[in-house]
């Protein structure tokens, strides 16, 4: 699964610039950009989606949860912040948004924490890691995205994660991993043109073990409330400059 990840670009035209965004909405260019560090459930992120209609790509601010537009209640977003891969186009929570709604979330790493068995009385303790491409450059999540009206006439707009089987640097810490898409598979995936679902779900495979790697961070990534700079440093680093 995918419940963290970062987002460490210090302004929006280092996303608008990698990911070759025509227009960035309102509410976007409104909010003081800052670099995060831990982007939970729940929280906003910033989105890119291309519509049907439209002639480019769009930057939106989206909430991470996703709320199907037949949903009666909200909350149902926090059972829904991951979509398998493997379903993701036959199940009724995403069988449209996987045709109509795709998107890619920008990113630049994700944790993951890894179980450590340290006793047959003990609870496993777990051991939180920072999953980053080699080149440290951005790079995308692949998703689906929907527009939710409240009865009270709110408009929502929110967003899942898709996940995959993880790739053999990722399978020792977890067994899933988020579908990590580099420049040509974000291109296919954002373009509304292209349904063929058979097509559509080749790219959602793990990427290449040889373009990733992982790090041990510090436990204090473990609450959403911390998002600082500390929190992606390698844990021995951070230690041993305290």
């Amino acid at each position: 699964m995918c419940g963290r990840y970062t987002l460490t670009v210090k302004n929006l035209d280092e996303i608008t610039n990698h990911f070759k965004v025509d227009h960035v909405e309102e509410s976007v260019r409104t909010q003081s950009w800052r670099a995060r560090y831990n982007l939970a459930p729940g929280q906003l992120a910033p989105v890119i989606i291309q519509k049907e209609e439209s002639k480019g790509r769009e930057l939106h601010l989206m909430r991470w949860g996703l709320i199907p537009f037949w949903a009666k209640d909200p909350k149902i977003a926090y059972k829904m912040i991951n979509a398998r891969a493997e379903t993701v186009d036959s199940k009724p929570s995403y069988k449209k948004a996987f045709t109509f709604r795709r998107c890619i979330i920008p990113a630049d790493g994700f944790y993951e924490w890894k179980k450590l068995a340290i006793g047959r009385s003990t609870k496993p303790k777990k051991i939180p890691t920072r999953i980053v491409l080699k080149s440290r450059e951005l790079f995308g999540f692949a998703g689906l995205w929907e527009t939710w009206n409240s009865p009270e006439g709110e408009i929502i707009e929110s967003f899942t994660i898709i996940t995959t089987s993880a790739n053999k640097v990722v399978a020792p810490i977890h067994d899933r991993m988020p579908v990590m898409l580099l420049e040509k598979q974000a291109e296919e995936w954002l373009n509304p043109e292209l349904r063929d679902p058979d097509h559509l779900k080749d790219l959602l495979g793990p990427l290449a073990a040889s373009r990733v790697e992982t790090y041990t961070v510090s436990d204090a990534v473990n609450s959403s409330r911390v998002d600082q700079e500390t929190l992606i440093l390698p844990y021995e680093e951070k230690r041993n400059s305290a």
